[in-house]
């Protein structure tokens, strides 16, 4: 079976679908065989694999309370799926931590994003209390703005939920919506600043997965 990484915030404009498929580029560049699910049904992993006529990697729609089960069937081919999670809706946000090996939760430097992760923490919560410890979940700051107060102080205020956070994440970078609106990834310059931020995040994610 393959490992299941599901990014998720039951809020909206955390940042899930840059990150969703950014890395799951970055894990396709090493040679892994990689299956993108867009479990949205805004559908924006889907626009954005329709920009680039579906040639940087497969995607599917699976946004439906059935969606470990519907991954089962679909899943055998790959070595990875990533998942791009649904915000704002409990039921589908729940399927994907039942799917999931980890959940990777994008948190926005500001109050309202951190308060906002208390629902999903407690869908995980909840799921390893049947599960032993299954899925793993880390938080990833998203769209940090650098040097600023805000930025720096989040890692304290995430703290309280007793998660991982990865120390690697993303900044405000005009390379993630330009790329994203041409159906490209930050991968298009893989020298830029904002590619080595993937990379990182890649690097730690499969140390996280397979241990260091």
């Amino acid at each position: 079976m393959p490992i299941v990484i599901a990014i998720l915030n039951q809020k909206g404009g955390s940042g899930k679908t840059t990150i969703a498929t950014n890395l799951a580029h970055a894990l396709q560049r090493d040679g892994k065989k990689v299956l993108l699910v867009d479990s949205d049904p805004q559908g924006s992993t889907r626009d954005w694999n329709e920009a680039n006529e579906g040639n940087i990697i497969p995607v599917v729609g699976l946004d439906r309370e059935t969606l470990a089960k519907d991954l089962q069937a679909i899943s055998q081919s790959y070595d990875l799926i990533v998942i791009d999670g649904a915000p704002q809706i409990a039921k589908l946000s729940a399927a994907a931590v039942k799917a999931a090996d980890l959940v990777i939760i994008p948190v926005q430097p500001s109050p309202y994003d951190i308060w906002a992760c208390a629902d999903l923490v407690d869908i995980i919560a909840a799921r390893h209390e049947v599960t032993d410890g299954k899925p793993k979940a880390v938080f990833a700051i998203s769209r940090a703005i650098k040097n600023t107060k805000l930025s720096t102080e989040i890692s304290s205020a995430l703290a309280e939920y007793n998660l991982p956070i990865l120390k690697a994440g993303t900044s405000q970078r005009v390379a993630y919506p330009t790329t994203a609106a041409e159906g490209l990834t930050v991968f298009n310059d893989s020298s830029s600043d904002a590619a080595k931020e993937i990379e990182a995040m890649k690097q730690e994610v499969l140390e996280v997965i397979y241990g260091a």
